[in-house]
C-alpha cells in the first residue's frame, strides 16, 4: 500500500492530535460516530457526523476517539430489497481492534492501544517439509490440566503455560493449529436451546481476539489487556519454536441470515457486503445464513487487511481458511481458483511466508474443488481421510461380513505416496493436507468404536453430524470390556496413526488423538462446552501407551526425509527433494497389475529413498499387510540396499522382544491388519532416476 490508496488506514487511527475513523459505505447517506461515555455504556456524550470523500470513505475526528475509548457508528440510508439501514442501532466498526460486551447481545467497538514487546522473537518459520500441525481448541486444551493454576485453565494463557508448552515440544509437533479466535458469538437458534458455539465458527469481528478465552483478569482490564495476553501466548509459543496457525472464517458472519442481528456489516452496506439477488434474496452457499460477497472490492478488502493485521502486528504464522471456496468464488457465484482474493492472499508482500490452508468445498454449485486451488496453497485431503480410513476400518468391516474388501491396495498407495492423482505436480505432495480425523466428526478412538454417531446431546434429535463417518466399532457399539476387541481398536487406532505420520503431504494430528480421547460418539461437538470436548489429562496405560507410539512416530518422521518429500518424482528424471519411490508385493517382487488391484492382496511393501538437498541421504521400507491372518513377508532384494533395521511395528505398543535386524530376501512376519516401518542401509548408491507414485486408482 502506499499514501495515494484511497482505501488506506480504514478503521481506528491515533495520533497526538487525538483519534481518526474512517469506514467505508457506498449506499450510506449519512454516518456518525459515537462516543460512549467512561463508565455507563448507554451514555453517548459525542456524535460526530462523519464526512464522504469520492472513493465512499467516511470519516471523522475527536481527540475523545484515545485508547481504551468505547465508540460505533450510526448508518442512515435508503429503504429497499437489497439494503438494511437502521439508524437507530449503534453498530460495530469492522476494522475494531477491540470489543466490549455491554449487553447479553449487544457490543461496542473500542480503540485499542496495541504496543507490544516481542523482544526480538522471530517466527520459527518451520519449512512446509517439516510441519506437522496440532488441531486444538483454546479452552479444550487446557481446561482440566491440574498442572497450572485454575484461572489460566482454559485460556490463551493456559496454551502458553509451561506445561502445555513442554507437552506440545515432547510431542514432536511443530505447528498449534487454533480453531476460531477471532471474536465470535453464538447463533440465535443455539442461545434458544440453552447451547453455545464451542467451536467458534460464526465470527462477529475480523481483528478483534475472542475475549472469552482471555483469563478473568484481561477481560476486567479490557481489550488491551486481552489483546496482550494473546500475543504474549503467541510470543511464548514462538520462543518454544511452535508455529501458530489460525482457523479463519471469513465466508460468513454471525449476522446470519436476512431476518438475524444487525451488528456491523448488514447495517453499514448489506447490498455490498452480502451476495444478494437483485430482489435481495440472500445467495447462501456457506449454509450458515449470509455469505460474504467476494465479487466486491471492499469485502476482499476487509480480508485482506485483516490477515496483514493477524499476520504482522500479532506474528501469527498461518491461516487456515474455513470454506475456502467461497473466498474463491466471482460475481456470478462461480468459483475460480485464480480469484483475485486468493491470489491476493498468495502473492502479497505483506503475508510472504505465511502458511495458507484451504477447506476446499462449500455448499454451493460446484462446491467440492479438492486438488483445484493455485500453487501456493494446501489444501485438506478430504479424499486421503476417506480412503485411509476405509482401508483400515470399513474394508475390515467388508472383508469380516463378505470376504472381500472390495478393492486393491493402489488407492491407499496412491495416497500415503502424496495423492499425485489429486495435485498437480508443480504443486507437489505437499499440497495435500494429510488428517483422519479433524474437530468435525469423529475423535480416532471413536472412529473403532462407533458405527453410527450419537448427537442427541447436540439438541436436535440426532439429525446433526454426518452419517457418513467409514468408521467400524470392530463387533459391539461403544465402550467395551471385550479384550479382544479393545486390542484390535486400538490396534486401528496405531494404523491409523502411523499411516497419518508416515505418509508424504503435511500431516494434522487433531488434538487428544494421540492418546485416544474419546467423544462418546458424539461426531458434531459443535456446541459442547464440557468435558466430552475437553481434553483429559489422567491418561489411562492404555492412552499411555498410545501416546508413546505417537510420540515415536513423529520421532521417525523428522529423522527420515524420505517421508517427507517436497516435489513428486518424475519417471526417467532425478529430481532434488522427490523421494525416489519402488514398490513389492509380500514376495519381494515388483507389484504387477493383479497386485494393485486385486481386492485379496492386501499387502504392499513401499520403498522410499530420498533425493538429498538439505538432508542426509534416507531409505525407508513400509510394510503394509491390512489382511487379519498373520503372513510372511520376504524383503526386497533391492539394488544398493545390504540390510534392514526395524523402527516400529504397530502390532506392539512398543518394540521389546522384537527382530530388530533383516537381510534383503529374509522373511519377515506380519501379524494380521498391521504395519512395519524399517530403514534401508545402503552401500554408497549412485543417483539413479526417480520412479512415479503407485497407479492412481
Amino acid at each position: 500500500m502506499t499514501h495515494a490508496d484511497p482505501l488506506r488506514n480504514l478503521g481506528v487511527r491515533i495520533s497526538s492530535n487525538g483519534g481518526e475513523l474512517r469506514v467505508w459505505s457506498a449506499q450510506a447517506d449519512a454516518i456518525e460516530l459515537c462516543i460512549f461515555d467512561d463508565t455507563d455504556p448507554n451514555w453517548i456524550i459525542k456524535s460526530i457526523p462523519m464526512t464522504r470523500d469520492a472513493h465512499d470513505v467516511w470519516s471523522a475526528k475527536s481527540r475523545t476517539l484515545s485508547s481504551g475509548r468505547r465508540y460505533g457508528i450510526r448508518v442512515s440510508g435508503p429503504v429497499g430489497p437489497r439494503h438494511s439501514f437502521h439508524p437507530e442501532m449503534t453498530l460495530l466498526e469492522p476494522y475494531s481492534r477491540g470489543l466490549v460486551r455491554v449487553g447479553a447481545d449487544t457490543w461496542q467497538s473500542s480503540v485499542v492501544d496495541d504496543r507490544f514487546d516481542w523482544g526480538g522473537v522471530p517466527k520459527p518459520a518451520v519449512p512446509l517439509d517439516h510441519t506437522v500441525v496440532y488441531e486444538t481448541h483454546v479452552r479444550g486444551i487446557s481446561r482440566l490440566n491440574k498442572k497450572m493454576p485454575d484461572a489460566l485453565r482454559g485460556t490463551y494463557a493456559g496454551l502458553a503455560h509451561d506445561s502445555t508448552i513442554a507437552y506440545l515440544t515432547d510431542l514432536g509437533v511443530t505447528t498449534v493449529e487454533l480453531l476460531p479466535v477471532q471474536a465470535f458469538v453464538s447463533e440465535q437458534r443455539l442461545i434458544q436451546q440453552g447451547l453455545i458455539n464451542y467451536w467458534g465458527y460464526n465470527t462477529l469481528n475480523f481483528f478483534s481476539p475472542h475475549a472469552d478465552y482471555a483469563t478473568q483478569a484481561a477481560q476486567s482490564g479490557g481489550p488491551e489487556a486481552v489483546l496482550r495476553e494473546f500475543k504474549g501466548m503467541v510470543k511464548r509459543l514462538h520462543e518454544a519454536g511452535l508455529e501458530v496457525i489460525m482457523d479463519v472464517v471469513y465466508n460468513h458472519t454471525a449476522e446470519e441470515g436476512p431476518n438475524g442481528p444487525v451488528t456491523s456489516l448488514r447495517g453499514i452496506d448489506n447490498s455490498a457486503y452480502y451476495r444478494q439477488t437483485d430482489a435481495g434474496h440472500y445467495i447462501d452457499v456457506t449454509g450458515c445464513g449470509n455469505t460474504v460477497n467476494f465479487g466486491h472490492e471492499i469485502p476482499r478488502r476487509l480480508v485482506m487487511d485483516s490477515l496483514r493485521y493477524w499476520a504482522n502486528e500479532v506474528q501469527i504464522d498461518g491461516f487456515r481458511f474455513d470454506l475456502a471456496v467461497t473466498l474463491g468464488r466471482d460475481e456470478g457465484v462461480v468459483y475460480d481458483p485464480e480469484h483475485p482474493l486468493l491470489t491476493g492472499i498468495r502473492d502479497d508482500p505483506a503475508l510472504a511466508g505465511v502458511k495458507l490452508i484451504a477447506e476446499p468445498w462449500d455448499l454451493g454449485q460446484g462446491g467440492w474443488q479438492t486438488g483445484n486451488f493455485a500453487p501456493g496453497w494446501s489444501e485438506w485431503n478430504d479424499r486421503y481421510r476417506d480412503r485411509m480410513r476405509d482401508f483400515w476400518l470399513s474394508d475390515r468391516r467388508s472383508m469380516r461380513h463378505s470376504g472381500s474388501a472390495g478393492s486393491g491396495i493402489g488407492r491407499f498407495a496412491t495416497r500415503v505416496a502424496g495423492s499425485s492423482n489429486t495435485f498437480a505436480t508443480e504443486r507437489g505432495p505437499l499440497a495435500s493436507l494429510n488428517f483422519i480425523t479433524a474437530h468435525d466428526g469423529f475423535t480416532l478412538a471413536d472412529l473403532t468404536a462407533y458405527d453410527t454417531k450419537h448427537n442427541l446431546g447436540n439438541g436436535e434429535s440426532n439429525r446433526d453430524g454426518t452419517s457418513n463417518n467409514n468408521s467400524y466399532n470392530h463387533g459391539v457399539e461403544g465402550p467395551t470390556r471385550d479384550v479382544a476387541i479393545l486390542a484390535t481398536r486400538r490396534k486401528a487406532m496405531r494404523n491409523l496413526l502411523g499411516t497419518l505420520l508416515l505418509s508424504a503431504g503435511i500431516p494434522m494430528l487433531t488434538a487428544g488423538d494421540e492418546f485416544g480421547r474419546s467423544q462418546r460418539g458424539n461426531n458434531n461437538a459443535y456446541c459442547q462446552d464440557s468435558e466430552l470436548t475437553w481434553l483429559n489429562w489422567d491418561f489411562d496405560d492404555w492412552q499411555q501407551d498410545l501416546h508413546r507410539v505417537s510420540r515415536r512416530l513423529l520421532q521417525l518422521r523428522r529423522e527420515n526425509p524420505a517421508l517427507r518429500p517436497v516435489r513428486f518424482g518424475r519417471s526417467g528424471e532425478t529430481t532434488l527433494n522427490a523421494s525416489q519411490l519402488d514398490w513389492y508385493n509380500s514376495d519381494g517382487q515388483s507389484m504387477s497389475h493383479d497386485d494393485w488391484n486385486a481386492p485379496e492382496a492386501r499387502t504392499l511393501q513401499y520403498m522410499a529413498a530420498s533425493t538429498p538437498e538439505h538432508e542426509a541421504s534416507n531409505r525407508i521400507l513400509l510394510v503394509v499387510h491390512a489382511r487379519e491372518q498373520d503372513a510372511s513377508v520376504t524383503l526386497p532384494i533391492h539394488p544398493g540396499v545390504e540390510s534392514y533395521t526395524l523402527l516400529w511395528d504397530s502390532s506392539h505398543d512398543d518394540l521389546r522382544d522384537a527382530v530388530i535386524e533383516h537381510e534383503p530376501g529374509s522373511t519377515l512376519l506380519m501379524t494380521g491388519a498391521s504395519m512395519q516401518l524399517l530403514r534401508a542401509h545402503d552401500g554408497v548408491p549412485a543417483p539413479r532416476a526417480s520412479t512415479v507414485a503407485a497407479p492412481a486408482a
